[in-house]
């Protein structure tokens, strides 16, 4: 039921669902433990979302997960901006997360880091070339902003 909630958008009622799926049998599920994170971000309880994440940051799949991704730009809020960025950075996979590594991007010029970012861009850039005509059909916002952004640096 949780899942319906989150995927609809009712994160209240997500959220409701997935602590009474802790309270339960699941109280170490990695996946109920990652959709409710999830369902933080979308409210923008970010004190949730640092308290959750603890449980699963050693677990093998946390790494280079969204979920990881979410923890590091809460960490951005919380004004942790060397953990956010080192959390960040294990997204950073060619031919994957492109929406969130323009986001990661985006944060490196933030902080004045103008060549990593550039070459974050540039590879997704390159890499949207080799696109399949749904992906790049599907990331093409993420593609233009990219190449917009390529321009001013």
């Amino acid at each position: 039921m949780a899942d319906a909630y989150l995927e609809i958008g009712d994160n209240q009622n997500a959220i409701n669902h997935y602590k009474e799926a802790l309270d339960g049998n699941f109280q170490n599920d990695f996946y109920v433990i990652k959709n409710i994170i999830e369902a933080f971000y979308n409210t923008e309880d970010y004190k949730s979302i640092l308290e959750y994440t603890e449980s699963i940051k050693t677990h093998s799949e946390f790494k280079k997960s969204r979920t990881q991704f979410i923890y590091g730009l809460t960490l951005e809020k919380e004004g942790k901006l060397d953990e956010a960025e080192e959390n960040l950075k294990c997204i950073d996979v060619r031919f994957s997360f492109y929406n969130e590594r323009l986001v990661y991007a985006k944060f490196l010029l933030s902080r004045n880091k103008r060549e990593e970012a550039k070459d974050i861009l540039e590879s997704i850039s390159s890499e949207s070339q080799h696109m399949t005509k749904p992906n790049k059909r599907l990331y093409r916002l993420t593609i233009a902003e990219v190449e917009k952004i390529l321009q001013t640096i």
